[in-house]
């Protein structure tokens, strides 16, 4: 007796179609927050840019304390270390610019917030992550937190990224940088056990950082930074190229290749 073929509908293909209600529910929170309560969301972007920035402090020091070990190990470490900033971001339900490209996409697609309001949500998120960096290393300022040899080795890893980078490499390192944070991310959704949710958030966070990925964040922390410490030292031009690059790169890598590709994979656009 042959075994009966199974009938399957188009439905049973969308195998994290949960995850996909959950971004268009959360699109539409955040837009119910922008337009009702604007501070609060500036605020809550202001505090990504603020973890993003404190725990690039943290690596800058582990980094230049590791000096003599094996580069690899080094890299690791910082790595390891900066996955802690997504992991409280994302668990506090801060607003983080990179994050969001992959959240307005999906809602875009299901037609959940028009595309004037994702330019503006956008712009505001960035303008208040950029907040939170200038906040936090006005702070550090009055400390003596940012040794010599840290300041260094910011305005090194700067230089890299600006006068030593093409828009090329800036453009396509920015896709891999913002992939695989937001893969992390999407991955981490279909967990409700903290541990497995950050294991998946960092995960993702330790390749772009271990590989010298284009996070327009990050950048824009290293930025402000080098604007309290060695001002002198920018090149503004550059500054801006590695900005524009980052940005399209980012938005491509988890807009793109995450948000509407996860979106298409789990429905029609017309129904949610």
């Amino acid at each position: 007796m042959g075994i009966e073929k199974p009938t399957k509908h188009l439905k049973d293909t969308y195998a994290s179609r949960e995850n996909i209600e959950n971004i268009v529910g959360s699109v539409a929170m955040k837009e119910v927050l922008l337009e009702r309560a604007f501070p609060r969301y500036v605020l809550k972007s202001m505090m990504s840019g603020f973890l993003l920035t404190i725990v690039t402090v943290f690596m800058l020091a582990m980094k230049t304390q590791l000096v003599g070990a094996p580069p690899a190990v080094i890299n690791l470490m910082g790595a390891m270390a900066f996955s802690v900033a997504l992991v409280f971001i994302v668990l506090t339900h801060s607003e983080l610019l990179t994050s969001n490209f992959m959240y307005l996409t999906v809602g875009v697609y299901y037609n959940a917030i028009s595309l004037t309001k994702t330019m503006w949500l956008f712009t505001i998120c960035f303008i208040g992550n950029i907040l939170g960096a200038f906040v936090l290393f006005g702070l550090m300022i009055f400390t003596k937190v940012m040794t010599p040899e840290m300041i260094h080795a910011l305005t090194a890893t700067v230089d890299a990224k600006t006068v030593a980078s093409t828009w090329q490499a800036i453009l396509v390192k920015g896709i891999f940088a913002n992939f695989f944070i937001n893969i992390g991310i999407y991955v981490s959704m279909m967990f409700k056990e903290g541990l497995s949710k950050t294991f998946f958030i960092a995960i993702g966070v330790i390749i772009f950082v271990f590989m010298g990925y284009e996070h327009v964040v990050y950048n824009a922390g290293l930025f402000v930074g080098m604007i309290f410490y060695n001002l002198e030292a920018l090149s503004w031009l550059d500054v801006l190229k590695n900005i524009v690059f980052a940005f399209i790169g980012n938005y491509i890598g988890g807009g793109l290749f995450v948000g509407l590709l996860y979106a298409y994979f789990n429905g029609s656009r017309n129904h949610t």
